[in-house]
């Protein structure tokens, strides 16, 4: 033990270090490096530079849509992206679900102490990548240390602020029936990314997270499809079956989707046979949902493909008055099969 004779030490580690350490969390001078030399340079601007407890930002007048998520995806990084992809194009996501065109988000970083810098650096240069490429400012935001063994590394909330548009208002209670059921895209990528990374396994063709800004879809479908775009979502966490399943109770409709034109990519496939898991119900995090007129379907589906993100769209079913609340599968022997809501995730910590 030092001796007083030694004179006074100072209780916080050296600033040279590679790592996060429990300082960086204090508020103090180590926190105000820890913004100046990593979050400042990627997102600054005249918003978030005056570092306020929160951010004032102009409206252009109207409604705005709010949305919050959480991401707490172990591991951090995987085939096609890492968390700071997703915690930006899922917020801004969420938002686009809404109709809403994405303006802002603010970023709340929980770190664990032993986080590389360079680790960390990647996942900010990503979030201020897609950021920008979204057309969204991250305007305020926090961050907070926390011991080893506490985080997996890093947990990331955003926020996002979006404007809505008049004449276009899709939401969960909106489907009708008639209406035909869309998805933008071949399912179940992002989930299976990170499973065989976190698991180990190794299969014949890379198989890479779909994470992607749906926005310009939405934006496509807005201004070419309108008002017969009834309900938009995305389907993360379980899936499209818990999607289709949430907008059915929330309708008071049926579902119905043919078996045979849901896009599954194939190597996704062979690894739900092999792990016994069914892609309905695996994590997109580039993959949206639309139930539309029907008449307006044909439209709706050129509108999709005209997108990199929506080339693989495609009609999966439709919207009947019978067995509300519940999505069936038709087989192609022309039976059905209930496709139900899960009671818990089928790939935790995935997003």
């Amino acid at each position: 033990m030092a001796s007083l004779a030694s004179g006074p030490v100072c209780p916080l580690p050296r600033g040279d270090h590679d790592r996060v350490q429990l300082g960086h969390g204090s508020g103090g001078k180590m926190s105000a490096r820890l913004l100046r030399e990593h979050f400042l340079p990627r997102f600054g601007n005249a918003h978030l530079d005056r570092l306020g407890d929160g951010a004032v930002v102009p409206v252009e007048g109207g409604e705005i849509v709010l949305s919050t998520d959480t991401f707490v995806v172990s591991p951090l990084e995987f085939p096609g992206g890492n968390i700071g992809h997703l915690a930006v194009h899922g917020t801004v996501n969420d938002l686009a679900m809404m109709g809403a065109t994405p303006r802002y988000l603010s970023a709340g970083f929980v770190l664990e102490e032993g986080l590389p810098f360079d680790v960390m650096d990647r996942i900010l240069d990503a979030m201020a990548a897609a950021a920008t490429a979204a057309g969204v400012a991250v305007v305020t935001g926090d961050t907070k240390v926390v011991d080893r063994g506490k985080a997996d590394g890093m947990f990331v909330n955003t926020t996002g602020v979006g404007i809505l548009h008049d004449g276009f208002r899709p939401g969960p209670t909106g489907a009708r029936p008639g209406d035909a059921v869309l998805v933008s895209g071949p399912l179940g990528r992002h989930g299976m990314a990170v499973m065989a990374v976190r698991e180990g396994f190794s299969f014949e063709s890379e198989i890479l997270s779909d994470t992607a800004n749906l926005a310009p879809l939405v934006d496509g479908l807005r201004t070419r499809v309108g008002a017969a775009v009834h309900v938009l979502r995305d389907a993360t966490r379980g899936g499209v079956a818990s999607a289709l399943n949430e907008i059915a109770g929330a309708a008071g409709v049926g579902v119905e989707l043919d078996d045979g034109v849901v896009p599954v990519p194939g190597p996704v496939q062979a690894a739900c046979e092999m792990l016994g898991l069914d892609p309905l119900y695996v994590a997109n995090e580039g993959v949206l949902v639309a139930f539309v007129e029907a008449g307006a379907a044909p439209r709706a589906l050129e509108v999709l493909r005209g997108f990199p993100e929506g080339a693989g769209a495609a009609v999966v079913g439709r919207v009947v008055a019978e067995h509300e609340g519940m999505v069936v599968l038709r087989t192609g022997l022309g039976g059905t099969r209930v496709v139900d809501m899960l009671p818990g995730d089928q790939l935790p910590r995935i997003c």
